[in-house]
């Protein structure tokens, strides 16, 4: 018999996080662990897998996403039955820029689900994968995390961080059973951007992202723009000199 592979997701209910979980779900069963602050929503998320894929093993486990203790408890409770091969760290908001500028509390907040919240569980699962050699952790960055922007620049620093982490811990376990997967998304169509719909913006199908993530992530990537373009938009932003960049609304 051959034994599933077992796969966490951290953050289930977001959009992008559904959507690799069903395509996991098609290529073959799996031992499926999703995790999430809301006991109730995580749990239609999970029922709506297992008619995907009866054959497939999947739990909801409620967890903490800001106390240190209680994810250090949770990510053990999860590893206790057995390695896990793959960890997508999916969890986030897009917070109001603005709102973030006048309220000290809602700018902490978006620093915390964004930036410290991801890297906290990714350090905890990672400890139990440096002692078996074995496993991969993805980590959902953004664009906005290459170059601070007025537009979003509370959310990017949280996302920066993330990407700064994740690069240390590609150079940590270079060379070993370990890999650590950075993803960078675009816009996606999902309600988190919902607002950014609303106005106009062109967003990219939340089905092509997951799909970039899911083939990228079982190849072993160090970094995933989705949509691809983005390596090449984010480049230009990156390296445009502060005298043109200042006079861009962006």
């Amino acid at each position: 018999m051959i034994e599933k592979k077992r796969i966490v997701i951290v953050g289930a209910t977001s959009a992008i996080a559904q959507h690799c979980a069903r395509l996991w779900l098609e290529k073959q069963p799996v031992d499926l662990i999703l995790v999430g602050r809301d006991a109730r929503r995580i749990e239609r998320v999970a029922a709506d897998l297992r008619v995907r894929s009866p054959k497939s093993e999947i739990r909801a486990v409620q967890a903490e996403f800001f106390n240190p203790e209680a994810i250090k408890a949770s990510v053990e409770g999860i590893v206790q039955s057995g390695n896990v091969d793959v960890v997508l760290i999916a969890h986030g908001s897009l917070p109001d820029q603005r709102n973030c500028q006048n309220d000290l509390t809602a700018c902490k907040e978006a620093l915390d689900v964004n930036g410290i919240s991801p890297v906290l569980y990714a350090e905890a699962f990672v400890q139990k994968m440096a002692e078996a050699n074995h496993g991969t952790i993805a980590l959902i960055s953004s664009v906005a995390g290459d170059r601070g922007r007025k537009s979003n620049y509370v959310y990017g620093a949280a996302k920066g961080m993330v990407a700064r982490y994740a690069q240390g811990l590609q150079h940590r376990f270079a060379g070993t059973g370990v890999k650590v997967v950075l993803i960078k998304p675009g816009p996606t169509d999902t309600p988190m951007a919902g607002h950014l719909k609303a106005k106009g913006a062109k967003l990219a199908p939340v089905e092509s992202v997951a799909k970039k993530i899911v083939k990228g992530v079982s190849l072993g990537k160090s970094v995933i723009y989705a949509p691809g373009r983005w390596w090449l938009i984010m480049m230009v932003i990156r390296h445009l000199p502060s005298m043109v960049f200042n006079r861009l609304n962006i």
